[in-house]
C-alpha cells in the first residue's frame, strides 16, 4: 500500500475588535446651546420656525456584527488572572507545567533550536504544515466540505469544545456518537458501537488518538479492534485527531497504536497532528494533516488539493518551529532525548493523578469509590461535576475548570493535591 503523509500548516494573528457606538441617534441642539462637538459635521435644520444644528452621525456598515461569547477554555484563564487569591489553581487549558506551575521548554528543543542557529538556516522555505491541531483539523474539514459534499462527520460526545466550531465554520454537516456515560465515568462502549454503526454509509468517525479530551478515557485495545471491524465494515473514513500524544501512556509508541491499527489493515485515514503539547511549542502552532491514500496517485492529487485549500487560507506557512520539530524527529539523537523528556512529563502527571486520587480517598468519608480518577488516563480528567458544581468550585475555592466539570491535571502540583481533593468533595457532596 503506498501512502503519503502531509503536512499543512498557517499562522494566524489573533485579532479582535469592538464596534462602539455611544450616539445611537441625531443630536439637535438649539441655537442658544454653546457646546462644541469636534469631529462631527452639522446640519441646519428648520422646525416650527425656529433653527437648530442637527449632529449627523455616520452609522458604522459593522453595527450589525454581534458579540461573540466568550471562548470556554480562554475565559477560564482570563478569570484565573484576575483571580487575586493565592490558593488559586487553574485547571482549564490543557498545557504541560511544572511542578512548580511554571511553563516548561524541553531541553531538545533547545538543542534543536541551537542546530538551526549554528547552521545558519534561512526561511525563505516553507513545508506544508499545519497550524497545530486546530489548524490541521480546520483543512480537513474543508477538504471534506468540498470532496465529499453531504458527508457527515461523527464526534464523540464529549469532545473538545473547538471540534464543533470547526465543522460549523467549515459547513460541514455533523453529528455525535455516545462516548461518556456519567453513571459509570467510564465509557459507553455499547452506545458508541451503536452509533456508529446507525450513521450513513461513507461518514468520516473524528476520533481521539490518545488521552480523550475532555474526559481522559480510550478505547481499551480491544475495543479499538472492534471499532476499526465496523468503520471497514460501513466503510466509513476514520479521521484521528493526535493532540496528546505521549501524555496517554508515556510512550510516543504506545500512544500512536489506535492509529497504526487502522493504517496496518489497509484502511485510507486522515489524522490530524499537533506538537504543541508533547513538545510544549505552543506559541510556534506547528501540527499536521495526514491523509493516508490506497494509492500513490491518490496521494499526489489529494496533495495538490490540500495545498490549493490551503492557498487562500494562509500562503506560505511559518517556518521556524516546523524546522525545530523536523530536527527533533530527524536527528537520533534528539528523538531518543525526546522520548525521555516525554517521560517525565507524563510520569510528573501520573503522580498527580495518583495523589489526588489518594486525597480524595482518605479525605472522603462516605466510602465514594474515585477510582474512576486513576482509570482516566492523560492531561485531563472528568471530575463529575456539574455545571453548577464547577462554577461553584470556582467562586468558593477560586479552582478553575471548564464547565462540564473537565481538569487539567497538567495544572496541578503534588502540594495542591490535597486543597483540590477538599475543594471537590466539598464541591461534590454540597453544592448542587
Amino acid at each position: 500500500m503506498a501512502s503519503t503523509m502531509f503536512s499543512l500548516a498557517f499562522a494566524t494573528p489573533s485579532a479582535s475588535f469592538s464596534l462602539q457606538h455611544n450616539l445611537k441617534s441625531k443630536l439637535k441642539l438649539g441655537t442658544s446651546s454653546q457646546r462644541a462637538f469636534s469631529g462631527k459635521d452639522f446640519v441646519k435644520a428648520k422646525s416650527n420656525g425656529r433653527t437648530a444644528m442637527t449632529v449627523a452621525v455616520n452609522v458604522s456598515q459593522f453595527e450589525g456584527i454581534t458579540m461573540a461569547p466568550p471562548d470556554p477554555i480562554l475565559g477560564v484563564s482570563e478569570a484565573f488572572k484576575a483571580d487575586t487569591n493565592e490558593l488559586k489553581l487553574n485547571l482549564g487549558v490543557g498545557a504541560y507545567r511544572t511542578e512548580d506551575l511554571q511553563p516548561y521548554v524541553l531541553n531538545v528543543v533547545k538543542k534543536a533550536e541551537n542546530l538551526m542557529l549554528e547552521r545558519g538556516e534561512n526561511k525563505e522555505v516553507a513545508t506544508i504544515q499545519g497550524l497545530s491541531g486546530t489548524g490541521s483539523l480546520r483543512i480537513a474539514a474543508a477538504l471534506i466540505e468540498r470532496y465529499f459534499p453531504g458527508s457527515k462527520v461523527l464526534i464523540s460526545s464529549p469532545t473538545w469544545g473547538n471540534h464543533k466550531n470547526i465543522f460549523n465554520d467549515a459547513r460541514v454537516p455533523w453529528s455525535e456518537y455516545q462516548y461518556y456515560d456519567p453513571r459509570t465515568v467510564g465509557l459507553d462502549f455499547a452506545g458508541m458501537i451503536d452509533d456508529i454503526k446507525a450513521a450513513p454509509e461513507g461518514s468520516f468517525i473524528l476520533l481521539h488518538g490518545c488521552a480523550h479530551n475532555p474526559t481522559g478515557i480510550d478505547p481499551t485495545p480491544e475495543q479499538w479492534e472492534k471499532i476499526a471491524d465496523l468503520i471497514q465494515e460501513k466503510n466509513h473514513i476514520p479521521f484521528f485527531d493526535v493532540a496528546y500524544q505521549g501524555f496517554a501512556s508515556g510512550s510516543l509508541d504506545q500512544d500512536a497504536s489506535s492509529v497504526r491499527l487502522f493504517a496496518a489493515r489497509g484502511m485510507e485515514l486522515l489524522v490530524a497532528q499537533s506538537y504543541s503539547k508533547n513538545l510544549g511549542l505552543y506559541g510556534e502552532r506547528i501540527g499536521a494533516i495526514n491523509v493516508l491514500c490506497s494509492s500513490a496517485d491518490a496521494a499526489t492529487r489529494v496533495k495538490s488539493q490540500l495545498k490549493r485549500l490551503a492557498r487562500p487560507m494562509y500562503s506560505n506557512p511559518p517556518i521556524h518551529g516546523a524546522r525545530i520539530v523536523a530536527n527533533v524527529i530527524g536527528i537520533p539523537e534528539l528523538f531518543s532525548e525526546w522520548k525521555k523528556e516525554m517521560e517525565m512529563m507524563a510520569g510528573r502527571i501520573k503522580s498527580v493523578r495518583q495523589k489526588l486520587y489518594d486525597s480524595l480517598s482518605v479525605k472522603d468519608k462516605s466510602g465514594k469509590d474515585w477510582s474512576f480518577i486513576l482509570k482516566q488516563i492523560g492531561m485531563f480528567s472528568f471530575t463529575g461535576l456539574s455545571k453548577a458544581q464547577s462554577e461553584s468550585i470556582t467562586n468558593k475555592w477560586h479552582v478553575y475548570m471548564t464547565k462540564d466539570g473537565r481538569i487539567s491535571l497538567a495544572g496541578l502540583s503534588s502540594a495542591k493535591c490535597e486543597y483540590l481533593a477538599d475543594a471537590i468533595i466539598d464541591t461534590y457532596y454540597n453544592a448542587s
